[in-house]
This record gives structure tokens, sequence and C-alpha cells, in this order.
């Protein structure tokens, strides 16, 4: 993958940290001017790279397992601990294509999606149906910070011990699963109203405990048929292996994925402002909901791979693949200068996010 540009800003200028709060409202006017040069400076860059996808993710992935495995087989716990370290990032990184396959066309990268269903969605126990069809609902212009975006929550409106729960539910997510496809998936086949519960409460990415899912059709019936049957296998294998062989394993795999989850919800916390209280937005007011966190910090591509660390630019710009936000948001910098609305969605790293919102919950109390 490309590195990351680092944008030449003025000696005079400094770090902005995106806009203040309440400078900005639900219904505040569209920048159009930003708006149009978002699309008109980045065709070029709107076509993805099947090269970069694969050689990202199978290198990611491998790099995770390896790290696991040697986490598992080792003797030392320190060198344990580490490994297992290495391998809750990179397996991070791979687990976020997920995000990729909501968003690419289904003819930009053939057979991408099965392997990394093969190779990752399946093995962790997250197939691509669970994001697929809901996320798009986040996007939706109509759809975004509002009581039907399953990705959304004024959390920035809430008490301030909303923010740890929320963070540390992560920790239960890999058992949670665990559970979900040896146990709910295979018992929902002869009990309907289980399995309905199941789809519909737990079988989505969301964040929002009042989103139900809308039963699946057509062909992505069939797709979540046989990811669900996969998964399951997968899972009742692991319970059989670990029952014959013994639990160190599984539970030390189930750790690393509980780290991976716990970052992944971190980050999540900071993807955006969350300070909209269910209105619906204009496209101006979802872009300073949301968060970038370019360059010259280095830290934000291990917390936001895959293209997070540009989140607000994605929300411009949903299309355009994550090897290319780089050189799209340098563009806009550029074009749009440091006194238009661009710059203003752009903030400094996590420590500064996470303490915006935490004085938010505050204030809110």
């Amino acid at each position: 993958m490309n590195a990351p540009n680092v944008i030449d800003m003025p000696a005079t200028a400094k770090p902005l940290d995106g806009p203040a709060g309440g400078t900005w409202h639900s219904q505040m006017p569209d920048d159009k001017a930003m708006l149009r040069a978002a699309v008109d400076l980045t065709r070029d860059l709107a076509v993805a790279r099947p090269g970069i996808y694969w050689a990202d993710m199978l290198a990611s992935a491998a790099a995770g397992y390896a790290a696991l495995a040697g986490a598992i087989l080792v003797s030392s716990p320190v060198v344990a601990v580490l490994l297992g370290l290495f391998a809750s990032l990179a397996l991070y990184r791979a687990l976020l294509f997920i995000h990729e396959l909501t968003h690419i066309h289904k003819d930009a990268l053939p057979g991408f999606r099965l392997g990394w269903n093969l190779l990752v969605g399946i093995p962790m126990l997250i197939p691509s149906f669970m994001y697929e069809g809901v996320h798009t609902q986040h996007h939706a212009r109509t759809r975004y910070g509002t009581r039907d975006d399953p990705e959304y929550l004024p959390l920035a409106l809430m008490k301030p011990w909303s923010l740890p729960v929320f963070a540390l539910t992560a920790l239960l997510l890999p058992p949670a699963l665990l559970v979900r496809c040896a146990v709910l998936v295979p018992l929902g086949v002869i009990i309907p109203p289980l399995r309905t519960l199941v789809w519909e409460r737990a079988s989505a990415l969301a964040i929002n405990p009042q989103y139900r899912r809308r039963p699946p059709e057509g062909t992505f019936a069939r797709m979540v048929f046989w990811q669900e049957l996969a998964c399951s296998v997968w899972a009742i294998a692991l319970v059989a292996a670990s029952i014959a062989w013994g639990w160190r394993p599984l539970l030390i795999a189930l750790s690393v994925v509980s780290i991976t989850a716990l970052l992944n919800q971190i980050r999540t916390l900071v993807a955006h402002l969350w300070e909209n209280d269910g209105e619906t937005m204009t496209v101006t007011a979802q872009y300073l909901d949301s968060v970038n966190v370019p360059p010259p910090g280095v830290m934000a591509g291990l917390w936001a791979p895959v293209g997070l660390r540009y989140h607000a630019l994605h929300h411009l710009l949903p299309s355009m693949p994550y090897h290319s936000l780089a050189e799209a948001h340098r563009r806009l910098h550029a074009h749009l200068g440091l006194d238009s609305t661009y710059p203003k969605a752009s903030y400094r790293g996590l420590s500064p996010l996470l303490g915006r919102l935490a004085s938010s919950t505050m204030k809110a109390r």
C-alpha cells in the first residue's frame, strides 16, 4: 500500500482541530464548492487496484495468523503477549477490509469477496454479510445520524459512563459470536422464531440498539446461507477440537480477537463527533460530524487503518478506494485551502478526539 502523503502547510498555520462544539448544525447549507471539488478533482483516483487490495489483505492476514500461532505455541508469557498484541493489530487491519467490501462494485475486484471471507471473515466468525446491506444505510442521505441509522448513537449527548461501557462491551464480541454461530444459528434451523430473532438482532455490525435487520432476499439471501453454514461448521469444529484437545488455543485466540474488537470500538468512538440527536442532516453537516486524522501524525495508520483515518472524506466519496484517499485528501486540501470548510473535519489524533468526546458528555450531563 502506498504511504500516505504528508500535507505541506504554511509555517504559520496551526494544526486544525475541527469545528468547535456548537458551530455547525444538522441543516447548515451544503458547501457546494467543496462537494463539487470532491468529485471533480478525484475522478482519476476512483479505480480500485486489485494488486494493492490482495497484497495488503493477504499480508495482513498471514502476519496475524502467524503471530497468533506463535502466541499459542511459545512457552514464554511475555513473548506470547507481545505476539498476541501484534496478531491483534494485523488481524484488525485484515478484518477492516469488510468496510471496503460494502462499497466497491461487485465486478471491481474479482474473487476478493470470496477470498476475504474464506481467509478472514469466516475464520473470525464475522462474514461479509454482517456489514453488507447494513453499512450502506449509514451512508444514506436521509438516514445518517437518525434513529434509522444502524451505526449512529448520539454518544456526545449521553452520560459519561456510557463511553467506557460502549468500548469495553467489545471484549465480549468474540465469545458472543462463537455462541451465535455454534449454538443459536443451528438451533434456528429447527426453531423459526429463534432464527428470526438472531437475524434481526445479532446479524449486523450495528451499534444502534433500536436497529432491526430486514430479512435477506434474492442472491444476497443465498450468500447469507452459505456464509452462515460455513461459520457454523467452523465454530462447531473449534468447540469440538477444544473439548478433545484442550481449551488453551481457543481461549488465546478469543483474547486476541477481543483486543481487535476493542481497537475497532475505540476507533468507532472517534469516527464521528456523535453530536446529532436524530435529525436529518445535510451532506456538509454529515461531513463535519465525521473525522479525518491526516498526516503528519503516524499513529492513526495503526488505529484507523485501510483508509479509515480519512473517515470524513470517505463520507464525501464513499466509493473511493482506500488506497486513493490520501491523494484525494492532498488535492482537496491544496485546492480548497485552510479557510474553507474542508479542513474543519481534520483533527490531530486519538487523544484530543477522546478528550473532546468525554468533555461533551460532561457538558451534556
